[in-house]
């Protein structure tokens, strides 16, 4: 765990108290048998998977049916580098303009169908739909102008103008899906809760607030799971899901609160794999509202101001987190300017800022944070608020309620949450977040919408790093958002498994997952 103890051991040993307690409810002999079977790997999550659609749904969501259900054109392999899937190869025109795709022609899908070229038109088009409501759609839908098959293996995308990492986005967004089973359905709500697409596993049965059971799909045309049966287990509580793991109820478990590592770290057949996801943990503030006092850019510093980090990091967070220097993560290639520091804790400057804002007595407002992040830093951040005069209202909602709000943008005046790498590159978080069309953008800044432009065309790396650069610093400048640390998630299992996480990338990889 070098991860942990290069970067929060002092914080978790200056935690010690807090930490025993934890350490005291590990009395239990760990089960070194499996849940079930070694065909199975039963697999507590923290989140309800609600709809199973990967098309539509959202990555915090999808991120962990996506990669065992579904296969896209490309996808990444473990150290994010593009690598084929269901096309065998592709060919971009010198000009940027076209992508011209040649498709395998032995993949299967799982209801039996195979995989033809007019199913890749067929998935690029219905995202591209607006009445399918997919949140991938604003990624594609201003560069993407029209979808061909020249014949039976060859797809052809024709750009409206050059997406520099238009392949990223298709590698994370672009599922592909069979377009007459597809189109057979009413709706798309029947597709989530009916999912058929070409990846390792296939669907079985979605018990909403309970269970998703997928199978080893053994038409599978790539290199098939050692694991037959995969059954995720919901179980919102981070503790719980630690008791299911040393009781072997469960064989994995993730997002391992900070306080509970110390219980896996000490128990013999358990491991602990903590991953940095390159994902900001933040609140997403609604810039754009112009009746709220966070329309304005002082007020939205205040609040970064009034917040100490490093407090919530180590004494909330046990010492599993990193302050945020600006919205880009560390984590990323490209965009991450050293010369940038955290904002640090100044409760007298946020005092003055709310002052010159026009509210020398802060405000009421609320926050809404959802049951998947810690409440207790939610409290932290509304405790340090409260010291300024910000009195926001706490609101912990259900993570599927909030996820129905936060993709809607009825989630505000400000929610907690974080938002995952996706594509290897900031474009993700920064057009999703700060561009107008972005899927939860409630920010607008002429500038940065400038530089977005700019990144479309901008293929050299150089170049890139440079104009995230510029964004990042805008995005810290103007308060995009208030920072409270970069995320890691942390994964339990019995040391029986062999898995190895997808690093600084929030999808569940588990096709490799096996049994020694």
């Amino acid at each position: 765990m070098n991860i942990l103890k290069n970067k929060g051991l002092r914080a978790l040993k200056s935690a010690a108290t807090g930490l025993l307690a934890s350490v005291a409810l590990a009395g239990v002999v760990h089960a070194t048998e499996p849940a079930v079977d070694k065909d199975t790997i039963v697999f507590a999550t923290d989140r309800n998977i609600a709809i199973l659609d990967a098309q539509v749904d959202n990555t915090g969501n999808s991120d962990r049916y996506h990669w065992q259900l579904f296969d896209n054109l490309y996808t990444f392999d473990q150290d994010g580098r593009l690598t084929p899937q269901i096309a065998e190869s592709f060919e971009r025109s010198d000009d940027g303009l076209t992508y011209t795709f040649k498709i395998r022609d032995d993949v299967i899908f799982h209801n039996g169908a195979a995989l033809t070229a007019e199913d890749v038109k067929y998935s690029i088009e219905r995202i591209l739909d607006p009445e399918v409501q997919s949140t991938r759609r604003p990624y594609f839908a201003t560069t993407i102008d029209s979808v061909e098959v020249t014949d039976p293996s060859t797809v052809v995308v024709n750009m409206a103008k050059p997406d520099a990492v238009f392949m990223n986005k298709a590698a994370a967004f672009i599922a592909i899906v069979p377009k007459e089973y597809t189109e057979s359905l009413d709706s798309p709500d029947e597709f989530a809760r009916n999912p058929v697409g070409a990846g390792p596993y296939k669907f079985v049965e979605l018990n909403v607030g309970q269970s998703l059971t997928l199978e080893r799909f053994d038409d599978y045309y790539g290199e098939k799971p050692g694991i037959k049966t995969l059954v995720f287990k919901f179980i919102s509580d981070s503790s719980t899901r630690v008791n299911a793991l040393l009781t072997g109820e469960v064989d994995m478990a993730d997002k391992i609160d900070a306080a509970d590592v110390k219980r896996l770290e000490t128990t013999d057949g358990i491991d602990v794999l903590p991953v940095p996801t390159g994902s900001p943990l933040h609140v997403r503030l609604y810039a754009n509202d112009p009746d709220s006092p966070i329309s304005d850019p002082k007020v939205r510093l205040a609040l970064n101001y009034a917040v100490d980090e490093n407090a919530i990091i180590e004494s909330v967070m046990h010492g599993v987190g990193e302050p945020l220097s600006s919205f880009i993560s560390k984590y990323y290639p490209v965009g991450v300017d050293p010369e940038l520091e955290p904002y640090g804790y100044d409760p007298e400057k946020a005092r003055q800022l709310l002052a010159e804002a026009g509210y020398p007595n802060g405000f009421d407002t609320k926050l809404l944070c959802p049951t998947s992040y810690s409440k207790d830093v939610a409290q932290a951040v509304v405790a340090f608020w409260s010291a300024v005069g910000i009195n926001a209202e706490l609101q912990i909602m259900d993570y599927s309620a909030w996820a129905r709000l936060n993709n809607t943008h009825k989630s505000g005046p400000m929610t907690i949450m974080q938002y995952s790498n996706a594509i290897n590159d900031p474009i993700t978080p920064i057009f999703g977040t700060a561009s107008k069309a972005g899927t939860w953008s409630d920010y607008e800044n002429d500038e940065v919408e400038a530089l977005i432009e700019k990144t479309n065309a901008a293929s050299d790396p150089e170049e890139r790093d440079k104009l995230f650069r510029e964004i990042g610093k805008i995005l810290r400048e103007t308060g995009h958002s208030v920072l409270i640390s970069e995320m890691f998630y942390v994964f339990g299992k019995n040391a029986g498994i062999e898995w190895e996480p997808q690093r600084g990338y929030a999808f569940y990889n588990l096709r490799t997952v096996s049994w020694k």
